[in-house]
């Protein structure tokens, strides 16, 4: 289970990341170019990620 939940928040850290960056227009090729909503949505992404990814680095090993 520690390690699906890893893997989960990695990808969310990973997905929310790319979100930002579109929103910030640095990464091209989506309609989420430029719109600052995707700036905070990858923001939101990323920390929903970065707390599952210490929950799972929490939990004990069972």
């Amino acid at each position: 289970m520690k390690l699906i939940l890893s893997i989960v928040a990695v990808l969310l850290v990973i997905m929310g990341a790319v979100w930002v960056l579109q929103g910030l227009s640095l990464i091209g090729g989506s309609f989420m170019v430029g719109q600052t909503q995707w700036i905070a949505i990858g923001m939101l992404t990323m920390a929903v990620g970065a707390a599952l990814l210490y929950y799972a680095r929490k939990q004990r090993r069972s």
